[in-house]
């Protein structure tokens, strides 16, 4: 097959969306498939075109067999309403020009967000007459207005007449977990074009390996230390001010250190947190190249997910795949009528405390680090969950007989409506 991946996040950005493109363009590279990517710049999640990226209209690029066609996009550090307009209106007109001149796909995969791109994505199956996948990573504008990030009514309106068009002319919807499945079922969503797909881990990649001699440990002066570890995007919805407090609740243990790794931007925000809290047992880090996140991961005890109260209940964060594949307790402080608590509580490898409860999250980690054999306990069953339901390969299938199924269908209609011309 030519598959055309249609995505705003790809390689080299580190977390969220990009990774997850990646390994699926790669993956189908290797089943022997011709994997097109049209992308924007890099620049997640620093919100800076990347510095060697600067400059270019347009950049087409090979990696690992796949063809990555970038186009430049409106960024802002710290964007305002016109800034975050420019940013997706951007998006939409350039990328469109390589995504057309490229090579016919057989099927689209397109990411949201970002949400406006699915105009350029449906004038394109429309011109080249090829099915396409909506892959909903997030809800919006929901997501957005739940949080307090989109306010605008005028945009609301927009934003949503644009989730219907999505939905509508998309062939098929995948989802990443059930939670989607019941918001887009209660919007008049077919049942028989949403297909449930979570998102994945590579479990060979990111595996469960000794502490002892661990060079992320070394490095760090963690050895023989309890850590507690946050990777992650610093941003609105996950309140990581309430770690800082919790760690600052638990410095009176010098064995329990809190990692918190992330973009300079946040890290800068909390360090001034750690400073007022008086929590001089929290360690903040830049993100670390994603050829040494096996051996980060590796060195926790505990690993963390957090979210705000207000954070609608569908959301999944993708970090709960990677941190179950590493085989390490979880903590989750999310509210607990969310997808990502329902995840955690099937995987048997966490425990879920309240959100924006320092004082939950600090008793929940103090509990762990009295009862080893919890730890142990629970981050086997991590990994256990993972291999079982997140393995990379499982997804891949999925992904890879939805296109073929997708194919096959609008070859059957063709071919009906061929003859029936003839007739």
């Amino acid at each position: 097959m030519r598959i055309l991946i249609y995505s705003y996040n790809y390689h080299p950005e580190p977390i969220g969306i990009a990774p997850l493109m990646t390994e699926l363009a790669e993956g189908l590279v290797k089943r022997g498939h011709q994997v097109r990517v049209v992308t924007a710049m890099p620049n997640y999640p620093e919100r800076q075109i990347y510095q060697e990226y600067r400059g270019k209209l347009y950049l087409t690029e090979y990696k690992n067999g796949v063809e990555i066609q970038r186009s430049y996009v409106w960024i802002r550090p710290q964007p305002n309403l016109l800034d975050r307009v420019l940013l997706d209106a951007s998006f939409v007109v350039t990328s469109f020009i390589p995504a057309l001149i490229g090579w016919r796909p057989d099927v689209i995969i397109s990411t949201s967000p970002s949400l406006p791109s699915c105009v350029p994505v449906a004038l394109l199956g429309w011109l080249r007459a090829c099915p396409i996948i909506l892959n909903l990573q997030d809800i919006l504008p929901e997501a957005a207005v739940h949080v307090g990030l989109l306010k605008n009514k005028l945009l609301i309106q927009l934003f949503t007449l644009l989730e219907k068009f999505a939905y509508r002319s998309a062939n098929k919807i995948s989802v990443i977990a059930d939670g989607f499945v019941e918001n887009l079922l209660s919007k008049g969503v077919e049942s028989d074009k949403i297909v449930q797909i979570p998102n994945w881990v590579d479990v060979n990649f990111i595996r469960p390996s000794p502490q002892e001699n661990n060079p992320f440990r070394t490095t760090h002066n963690l050895n023989d230390k309890f850590v507690v570890l946050y990777s992650g995007n610093i941003a609105l919805t996950q309140g990581l001010e309430s770690v800082v407090k919790a760690a600052s609740l638990l410095r009176h243990i010098p064995n329990i250190v809190f990692v918190i790794v992330g973009e300079a931007k946040g890290l800068q925000r909390l360090q001034q947190e750690c400073l007022d809290c008086g929590a001089d047992n929290v360690l903040l880090l830049p993100f670390q190249p994603r050829k040494n996140l096996p051996q980060m991961l590796a060195a926790a005890d505990v690993g963390l997910v957090v979210q705000k109260k207000n954070v609608i209940s569908f959301n999944m964060p993708s970090k709960i795949q990677v941190l179950l594949a590493s085989g390490r307790a979880l903590v989750a402080s999310v509210p607990d009528n969310g997808t990502a608590a329902r995840a955690i509580r099937q995987s048997g490898g966490g425990v879920i405390v309240p959100p924006e409860d320092p004082q939950a999250l600090a008793m929940a980690i103090l509990d762990l680090y009295q009862n080893p054999e919890k730890v142990k306990t629970l981050g086997y069953k991590s990994r256990q969950y993972a291999v079982e339901q997140y393995a990379f390969e499982q997804a891949l299938n999925q992904y890879e007989s939805l296109c073929y199924s997708l194919i096959a269908d609008r070859r059957t209609t063709h071919s009906t409506i061929v003859t029936k011309q003839e007739v």
